[in-house]
């Protein structure tokens, strides 16, 4: 019903004719996998790790720091309040997070491109957060909206990527308190992928909100997940004031947050696998819970980022075998609680779209898959150690999620899989080239990169010798030359254009 009502509403004479002028990029289906998760600990390890996570949070207890609402909420609900500090007696977060759905749906303002988040799916969505952009002409700088614009358009034009983000860079020549309008405005305008919603102070989350309802109509939002938002945790068991009021404004609303610690091991967690596990856990629930005490039913996203550390130097590394762990573990105990499942990622400690950056992005990426992740971030574009948005590794990991789609499907038995009349057209000694079977497949029976390289080596010589990052440089700007807008009902985007106008201009700019 609220579909329909959302359709109807959008209706005008100059809305019909720009839908049918429109053109559109193909985005692939979000994935569903044919392949079984990873099960690493068995059911002796996974009770421990529970049970440890329950006394981390009744005998350690965590910290609502600056909330005293968040404080009155435990307290009502049977917590013991010491100060700030939230001693949760055994059970009771697990019992809270009962109420948060196993799945969801996050709709885009092009229905078709709406994504179920949950269950055995798998939505990618890229890099999020840096301050700084990097591209083989310009090289490493901090961002700007115009950056920002251009990744947004990348991600749109990206097939194998189901979200358009969030804060795919910083844009620092913005006002901080007014730089989330823009960026909102370009996820909503330049794309019609789903997006994510502003979580640097709680105000920036309502503003969120209102401009959703711009978009999509204030019944829809009401009714209807529209963003998807990334709520951290300081880890280790702090909750912070903006953060936990962001929160509270999305749950509230009915939108939904990715609960989050941020772990780099061995700095903000022990450096066991299995300690790391339990304080993921840990933290985990007291989020959720509190998410529910907000309003039970509240979609959310169990997440767990993380990260191992450098023990000579102190940073943080990717692409280990230990997060790999930790991200299979984590995995698991989502699955136990019922709740979709983020984490993984383009995740690299390089500096350049390197080798060294595809080995340690091949590793996570893979890995995600296999853990059962059911939204990634950061699946595209992440480079020196998340600081850096790529301009090159944004295409060419955008291109090798089409990797984790094709592995995602397994391995078909049905009676064209067999290829049985293949082998009796070709019997003994043939070649399978021209034969009926694979006549009729072979379009869609291998996936194909389109930005490696599989030339002979002299027609890469004649071509220039072109390396990958030389590749993707030019396929970046192919893919923005040949951008275009989608259609967005003019009455809806002079609108939004007014909502921010008018939030601009009742504060001064600040750079808090």
């Amino acid at each position: 019903m609220a579909e329909a009502k959302r359709r109807k509403r959008g209706g005008g004479g100059a809305a019909r004719r720009a839908e049918r002028q429109a053109v559109s990029f193909e985005t692939a289906r979000f994935i569903e996998r044919n392949i079984p998760n990873i099960e690493i600990l068995d059911e002796a390890a996974l009770e421990l790790i529970e049970s440890n996570a329950d006394l981390l949070l009744e005998e350690i207890g965590v910290e609502f720091a600056n909330n005293p609402g968040a404080l009155a909420r435990w307290r009502d609900a049977g917590a013991n309040v010491v100060g700030e500090r939230v001693h949760i007696p055994r059970g009771l977060a697990r019992k809270l997070c009962e109420t948060a759905p196993k799945t969801f749906t996050q709709h885009a303002r092009n229905p078709e491109r709406s994504v179920e988040i949950g269950g055995r799916n798998l939505v990618l969505a890229p890099v999020y957060g840096p301050p700084f952009v990097h591209d083989m002409e310009k090289g490493r700088r901090y961002g700007t909206i115009e950056d920002f614009r251009n990744f947004v358009k990348l991600g749109y034009m990206s097939k194998w990527l189901h979200h358009s983000g969030g804060t795919v860079c910083e844009p620092v020549d913005l006002p901080v308190n007014k730089r989330h309008l823009d960026m909102l405005h370009a996820h909503m305008t330049l794309s019609d992928k789903p997006f994510m919603g502003s979580v640097t102070e709680p105000s920036r989350a309502q503003d969120s909100v209102e401009m959703c309802e711009i978009l999509f109509g204030k019944e829809f939002v009401a009714n209807n997940v529209v963003m998807t938002s990334l709520i951290n945790i300081n880890s280790p068991l702090v909750f912070d004031d903006v953060m936990m009021g962001s929160l509270e404004v999305y749950a509230k609303a009915g939108q939904a947050c990715i609960i989050s610690p941020f772990i780099v091991s061995g700095a903000m967690s022990p450096v066991s696998i299995a300690g790391t596990l339990t304080q993921v856990m840990a933290e985990v629930l007291a989020g959720i819970a509190y998410s529910q005490l907000i309003r039970p039913g509240a979609p959310v996203i169990m997440g767990a980022f993380v990260a191992s550390v450098a023990m000579n130097s102190g940073a943080p590394t990717f692409g280990t075998p230990e997060a790999s762990l930790i991200t299979y573990g984590a995995g698991q105990l989502a699955r136990r609680l019922g709740l979709p499942y983020r984490s993984a990622g383009s995740f690299c400690g390089s500096k350049l779209p390197d080798a060294q950056a595809a080995y340690e992005t091949a590793n996570t990426l893979q890995g995600g898959l296999m853990a059962g992740v059911n939204f990634m971030l950061h699946s595209c574009g992440w480079l020196d150690g998340g600081a850096t948005s790529s301009y090159e590794k944004f295409v060419m990991d955008a291109d090798q999620l089409g990797v984790l789609h094709r592995l995602a499907q397994g391995i078909s038995t049905d009676e064209n899989a067999q290829a049985l009349d293949a082998f009796r057209e070709v019997g003994p000694g043939g070649h399978f080239f021209g034969c009926a079977h694979t006549q009729a497949n072979y379009k869609d029976a291998f996936w194909q990169s389109e930005v490696l390289d599989y030339r002979n080596f002299e027609s890469w010589e004649d071509a220039g010798s072109p390396d990958t990052m030389r590749l993707a440089h030019e396929r970046v700007k192919k893919m923005l030359a040949t951008y275009q807008q989608p259609m967005l009902d003019p009455a809806i985007s002079d609108a939004l254009g007014a909502y921010i106008a008018e939030k601009k201009a009742a504060t001064p700019d600040s750079s808090m």
